[in-house]
């Protein structure tokens, strides 16, 4: 399977898109310092997908996995701060985190289907 065909990826760089076209709107300060936060975090999910996938071992695709879920957490916290200073709308802010919950997910089950998997033994 090709990277861009993983939903987790799909996902992942449709968010950083849709996140880029609401900051890009923002006044200079705003940008300067959540902005940029936010959009940093945001790419770096797909961003770290791709770096893991790209080093052809599962450890370190796993270990790229980890990075990746914690910028989604990072992300996350940038999208509170922004609504909670009323940068974002509670629509966008809903939308942003019902995607970011469906990424946890897929992002979860893509790291725990990353390398061999655990064979048991039925002759104890």
């Amino acid at each position: 399977m090709k990277l861009d065909e993983l939903q987790v990826y799909q996902l992942s760089m449709e968010l950083g898109d849709k996140i880029w076209e609401i900051v890009i709107l923002w006044d200079y300060f705003s940008k300067d310092t959540i902005g940029k936060q936010l959009v940093r975090a945001s790419d770096s999910i797909a961003a770290n997908l791709s770096e893991g996938y790209g080093r052809y071992h599962f450890n370190e695709a796993k270990h790229f996995g980890y990075y990746s879920r914690g910028s989604l957490y990072e992300t996350k916290t940038w999208l509170v701060k922004a609504f909670n200073r009323k940068l974002i709308n509670e629509n966008d802010y809903t939308m942003f985190m019902n995607q970011i919950n469906i990424i946890g997910i897929k992002l979860n089950n893509y790291i725990n289907s990353i390398g061999p998997k655990p064979t048991t033994n039925d002759h104890q």
